[in-house]
């Protein structure tokens, strides 16, 4: 068998190594299957006439073609004309020899011998005195030079293998160009023996395929499969012999392209790590270079540091000194009294900036000053928690303490604490200190208890004369517009009854537990748009009906308060549907008889017109009642005047 390569003479040179790989999938088929071959490569300008020639010169009786191939290496070859190689070979083959053109595994065209070859006509041999090629076209033993075969005459030319099969080099003269030169040199480069088709040795299946199927032939590059009748008789007198070897061969093939891919992977990682290296030296050279800049700095800040230091140190000691001579100086009397006077002031204004409104409590001096909130010091029971009496800073005192229980003590305690402390007014009870971390609030003490006490005459206290209510009454209002007129917002009680009163020992009345008071927007203070509140507080028979209903809150949910505990003061009853029962006494003309009975000496008409006063207070809608300020405060005034000057006269 024959593998002929056609190389198409284009006036360029081709790589004799290029070439040789060209072989390398047939000598792989040929030596699994035990067949011997034969590599020719013919060089011309007109492959179907090299191609044409080659057969009748060797009488080749069976010829096989590929197909045009569209290879990148057939594509880089220059060729000026696109010539169907196949048909052209089929219609000028000689009559001895069969032709079979293949693509993709499948005969697309033939055309049978129509005599056999004559007895006459002997082929010419190839001499066996060839030289040996290297086992892998990737080897790196060095050959002539092709300019030292420049100008021989010879037409054939013999390439060295090293595994049995003969490469012969058969060149012809051109038809435009004369002779042509043949260059030899078998040497490839490394560097190009990346892409060379060896992984197709892996499967026998493929390289059967590639080598009897679809043998591809460019028009400028084809490979040609001739077979003799000699050679079959040759295969089977030595078959074992050669499966052998082929064995033997395949395995060195194998080992040798193992052995290769090993070193370009470790040629690879060994360039990638050089590279790696040499990008770790010149960031690390760049990260010192860096680093000593910045050392460089840091030293350069540190000595204008110690220079500023230095500097600072002189100017330091030098106004000590002048300081010194200055207090030396200042040695009279007079002098010494002003600064004295002058540290004073400065003390006194650095204690109001502070804004220190209530005094900081610790436990232990609550719990001392309660005799650990013994039941004996209990003097009431809050909302939101019991009420002790107790001695602190040799000053009686009263000591709110809120229940843990309580759902909204915490709430309540916040906001006593901040609203009291802001808060100074005759008639508001006075936040003396307090423990925020165990939520006790401490009040000045009142002597009196409260007004619902005095009121109801609890303990056998003496009743209140008509005069000093008419007055209490006048200081709840004043107070109530202190309330409703502060800054920056108005505040709103909404828990104002007769026991949030307390009385002092000269009975002034003032307002205490404003727990429940919350900040309206001064906007919305005196007009229809109203402050809308999450939830229900207070007393409920002294609650706005509006507010209970709706939540919604303004400065005259306390007009209804304080008209319901006004009418309180005057009739000392309970306060459940008071108003109503005021209101039809006055219409029939029995008011006098709701009075309360204790005070003998009512002025009754008085009594009527603050009576009035105060149901018009109760008015169901806000937009009816009166106005603390312009109508309440001027009448409560008016009458605590008429008690005044009646008790006087």
């Amino acid at each position: 068998m024959f593998v002929l390569k056609i190389i198409i003479v284009d006036g360029g040179n081709h790589d004799n190594d290029d070439l040789n790989q060209l072989f390398v999938p047939y000598r792989g088929y040929c030596a699994r299957k035990g067949i011997s071959m034969m590599e020719v490569i013919l060089e011309d300008t007109d492959v179907a006439k090299a191609v044409l020639d080659y057969v009748n010169n060797n009488l080749v009786n069976n010829l096989v073609l590929g197909s045009s191939s569209k290879s990148p290496f057939a594509r880089s070859l220059k060729f000026t004309k696109s010539h169907d190689v196949a048909a052209s070979v089929l219609k000028s083959t000689p009559e001895f020899c069969s032709v079979y053109v293949i693509s993709k595994g499948k005969v697309q065209s033939s055309k049978s011998a129509q005599r056999p070859i004559t007895n006459t006509l002997v082929p010419p041999r190839v001499p066996s005195s060839t030289f040996h090629l290297p086992a892998l076209p990737d080897t790196d033993q060095d050959h002539a030079p092709r300019g030292q075969r420049n100008g021989r005459n010879t037409t054939q030319e013999r390439l060295p293998h090293d595994n049995g099969f003969k490469v012969v080099r058969v060149w012809q003269k051109s038809s435009t160009n004369g002779s042509l030169d043949f260059n030899s040199d078998l040497k490839q480069p490394k560097g190009q023996r990346n892409s060379t088709g060896r992984d197709s040795f892996s499967d026998e299946s493929d390289v059967g395929s590639m080598m009897m199927g679809s043998i591809d032939l460019p028009a400028q590059n084809f490979d040609i499969i001739g077979a003799s009748g000699s050679s079959d008789e040759s295969v089977s007198s030595s078959n074992k012999d050669i499966e052998a070897e082929m064995k033997r061969l395949k395995l060195e093939l194998r080992q040798t392209m193992d052995m290769y891919s090993s070193a370009c992977k470790e040629a690879l990682s060994a360039k990638k790590k050089a590279n790696e290296l040499n990008q770790w030296k010149l960031e690390e050279a760049r990260r010192f270079e860096e680093a000593r800049n910045a050392e460089e700095a840091a030293l350069a800040v540190a000595e204008m540091e110690k220079a500023k230091c230095r500097a600072a140190m002189e100017a330091a000691e030098k106004a000590q000194r002048m300081a010194e001579l200055e207090g030396q100086r200042r040695k009279q009397a007079e002098m010494k009294a002003r600064r004295e006077s002058q540290e004073k002031d400065r003390a006194l204004s650095a204690l109001v900036q502070n804004d220190v409104r209530y005094r900081r409590y610790s436990i232990e001096e609550i719990e001392e000053a309660t005799d650990r909130f013994a039941n004996n010091r209990k003097i009431g029971e809050g909302g939101y928690g019991p009420v002790y009496h107790g001695t602190l800073d040799h000053t009686p005192v009263a000591i709110k303490v809120l229940r843990p229980d309580a759902a909204q003590g915490k709430k309540q305690f916040q906001q006593e604490v901040e609203v009291l402390s802001c808060i100074r007014h005759p008639h508001m009870v006075l936040l003396l200190g307090a423990c925020p971390e165990y939520g006790c609030l401490v009040y000045e003490y009142m002597d009196n208890g409260s007004l619902e006490d005095r009121l109801f005459r609890r303990g056998n206290s003496p009743p209140l004369s008509w005069r000093k209510r008419f007055q209490i009454a006048a200081e709840i209002a004043t107070a109530l517009s202190f309330l409703h007129q502060a800054k920056p917002e108005p505040l709103v009680h909404r828990d104002l009854k007769p026991a949030n009163i307390l009385l002092d020992k000269n009975y002034v009345s003032k307002i205490s537990d404003v727990g429940l008071a919350r900040l309206v927007p001064a906007s919305v203070a005196n007009t229809v748009t109203q402050y809308h509140m999450t939830s229900a507080a207070g007393t409920f028979c002294y609650i706005d009906p509006e507010y209970q209903q709706t939540g919604k809150l303004t400065t005259k949910s306390d007009i209804y308060s304080l008209g319901i505990m006004l009418l309180q003061i005057i009739t000392a009853r309970n306060p459940m549907g008071l108003a109503h029962h005021v209101s039809r006494a006055i219409d029939k003309g029995t008011f006098k008889d709701l009075l309360d009975p204790v005070v003998t000496d009512w002025p009754v008409e008085e009594c009527i017109s603050f009576a009035k006063l105060c149901l018009k207070c109760a008015e169901l809608r806000k937009k009816d009642r009166p106005d603390l300020g312009k109508d309440i405060v001027p009448e409560l005034i008016r009458l605590r005047s008429l008690g005044m000057d009646n008790e006087s006269g």
